[in-house]
């Protein structure tokens, strides 16, 4: 589990193709501070350490991993927001996040405000996700507020802290995103769907 708030930022140093598993080796601050088998989030997706060097961990995605989030697309040199499971005990800075990518989103917009910058994200309706206002979504792993909320559509506020900390200072137009919309929201949709 994950609260969405990004510790630093991974660079990939490479990309191995394994049968339909992709091998990612990622050079990050957070290196030293791993084992194999601990599970960080990369842009929003939960993988597990397989391998480290003192400089480099590899973590393994599988066939379902790439073909519902943008890991697939990731080249050598790419930028991942990456955080470390949580803490039994720790504050919840954000929101409760699973690591579990529910589809993929596209930026439609960039709108650069005084100070902060409004990012716009268009997804596929038809697989029944929603967000709702003031709610929480994630994305690329960044736990953040909705603002605008549509049925395929949804913006957020950035701040230049998360601006200038995550991987949002690369998005263009068209930039594919990692999506997670609220757990706890998932789980009232799901219930009241047979009442409605």
């Amino acid at each position: 589990m994950f609260t969405g708030i990004i510790e630093s930022l991974g660079k990939i140093k490479s990309l191995t193709k394994e049968g339909n598993n992709l091998h990612i080796e990622v050079a990050s601050a957070l290196t030293p501070e791993l084992k194999i088998d601990q599970s960080v989030s990369h842009n929003g997706v939960c993988l597990t350490v397989v391998c480290l060097t003192e400089t480099t961990y590899t973590v393994t995605a599988i066939k379902e991993t790439l073909d519902k989030t943008n890991i697939g697309q990731l080249k050598t040199g790419s930028v991942v927001n990456l955080e470390r499971a949580m803490k039994l005990g720790d504050r919840l800075d954000g929101h409760i996040v699973q690591g579990h990518v529910d589809q993929t989103a596209i930026c439609e917009e960039i709108k650069v405000e005084d100070g902060s910058w409004v990012f716009t994200f268009a997804y596929d309706a038809s697989l029944n996700n929603i967000t709702i206002e003031k709610g929480s979504a994630t994305v690329n792993g960044v736990s953040l507020t909705v603002v605008n909320s549509k049925p395929n559509m949804f913006s957020v506020a950035i701040i230049p802290y998360t601006y200038k900390h995550t991987n949002f200072n690369t998005f263009t137009k068209g930039t594919i995103i990692n999506l997670e919309f609220d757990v706890i929201g998932k789980y009232v949709k799901r219930i009241t769907e047979g009442y409605l």
